[in-house]
C-alpha cells in the first residue's frame, strides 16, 4: 500500500508562475487561426483532425503499451497495456547486469485530445530506502492512431557488490493536468551477469 510520502515523492517538479492553460477541446483547436496555413501543418502534425481510433472501447487518453530497457543486444518489453500485464509484471523480477549502459523508452497511444506536458517519473528503493528518483519530461503528444514513443537518455546501472541485489521501482506517467495515466510498481534485480 502506497503512503502519503510515497505520492509526495512522485510529483513532477512544478515551475514556478507557470500555469497550464485552459484545455481546449480538439475540433477548438482545428478551427483556431483557420486560414494560417503554417499553423495548420503544425496541427496536422499533431494529428488533430483524425477520427479513427486504434482503441475505440478504451475510455483513457494515453495507453501506456510498454516500457522497453535495452542495453545492446539485449532488450527487456515490459507490458503494461491492460490491468492484468501490470499484475504479472508486478510478480516477476526484472534482471540487468551491473555496469551496463541501458536506455528506456516508453511506448504508448495518444487518443481522443491533446495531452500537454507528459511526464514519466520513476522512484527506486531498496531495502525500503529511496535510492533515486527521476523525472523526465516526455512533451505534449496530440492524438495519433500510430504509437508514438519517447526515449530517454542513456544511464549506468550500478555497479559492485552493494549495488547488487532487487530494487523495487515505482513508475508513473502524468501530464501537466495532474492526471496520472498510469501507474504501476515492478522489481528490477542487478546481478553481477546477465
Amino acid at each position: 500500500m502506497s503512503t502519503q510520502q510515497d505520492n509526495d515523492e512522485l510529483l513532477p517538479t512544478q515551475t514556478e508562475n507557470y500555469r497550464v492553460s485552459e484545455k481546449k477541446a480538439v475540433n477548438e483547436l482545428q478551427n483556431l487561426d483557420a486560414n494560417d496555413e503554417s499553423l495548420n501543418k503544425w496541427k496536422a502534425s499533431l494529428g488533430l483532425g483524425q477520427a479513427e481510433l486504434r482503441f475505440p472501447d478504451d475510455k483513457r487518453t494515453v495507453i501506456v503499451q510498454a516500457l522497453v530497457l535495452q542495453s545492446g543486444d539485449h532488450v527487456i518489453r515490459m507490458d503494461v497495456s491492460n490491468e492484468k500485464a501490470i499484475e504479472e509484471l508486478s510478480k516477476r523480477t526484472v534482471s540487468i547486469k551491473e555496469g551496463i549502459e541501458y536506455t528506456f523508452k516508453i511506448e504508448f497511444v495518444v487518443q481522443r485530445e491533446v495531452v500537454s506536458g507528459l511526464v514519466f517519473l520513476q522512484k527506486l528503493k531498496r531495502l525500503n530506502v529511496t535510492v533515486e528518483r527521476t523525472e523526465d519530461m516526455c512533451g505534449s503528444f496530440g492524438p495519433k492512431y500510430e504509437t508514438q514513443e519517447k526515449r530517454f537518455p542513456v544511464a549506468t546501472a550500478p555497479s559492485g557488490m552493494l549495488a547488487r541485489g532487487v530494487y523495487n521501482i515505482r513508475s508513473r506517467f502524468v501530464d501537466d493536468d495532474g492526471v496520472v495515466h498510469l501507474d504501476w510498481t515492478w522489481k528490477l534485480e542487478i546481478k553481477k551477469e546477465w
